[in-house]
């Protein structure tokens, strides 16, 4: 695949999943109060799902992007910025430690047709828990509320995982 199809496949990946987020799962919060509540979070996997070969600084600034985009629209400035941010910091680590003996195909992006289930389940686990989990903190932006923060990053896993899955298999990404 040649790099304006690549950078075409993540312009559009990007546009989509941003237009998922805040037209349809913005509205969807399942909650019996500010704590007790799951959302569902699927814009992370823009950047989970950039190419290998993707430069580290670029990875960074395009989460920031994209967690900017979000926050636009929801009122939360900086939020989604900062565990967008945060997550694609560390997606390179996460990429290291879960490498193959033979190493990565650069020219691919970690989709879990490219990757099974058996390698894309903990990649997308990690990603997403750290994510939430950042995500809720700054929310809180106190560590008094730390019950509720894993409570909401559980939940919130569960949804977004489930999600984010069934994403993947609808759409069947292989670049």
């Amino acid at each position: 695949m040649n790099n304006n199809s690549i950078i075409f496949t993540n312009v559009l990946r990007f546009v989509g999943l941003v237009l998922i987020q805040i037209v349809i799962l913005k509205e969807v919060v399942i909650s019996d109060g500010f704590w007790n509540s799951f959302r569902f979070i699927l814009y992370p996997l823009f950047i989970l799902l950039l190419p290998f070969k993707t430069n580290r600084l670029l990875v960074i600034f395009l989460g920031f992007v994209i967690g900017l985009t979000v926050d636009m629209f929801y009122d939360t400035p900086g939020l989604h910025a900062s565990a967008s941010t945060v997550t694609a910091f560390l997606r390179g680590r996460v990429l290291t430690i879960l490498q193959p003996k033979g190493g990565y195909n650069l020219s691919y992006s970690p989709t879990r047709n490219r990757m099974g289930n058996s390698w894309f389940v903990p990649y997308l686990s990690i990603l997403l828990s750290i994510h939430l989990l950042v995500y809720f903190s700054m929310e809180a932006f106190t560590l008094v509320y730390i019950l509720q923060i894993l409570q909401n990053t559980v939940l919130s896993f569960i949804a977004s995982f489930s999600i984010i899955m069934v994403f993947q298999i609808i759409f069947n990404p292989l670049n």
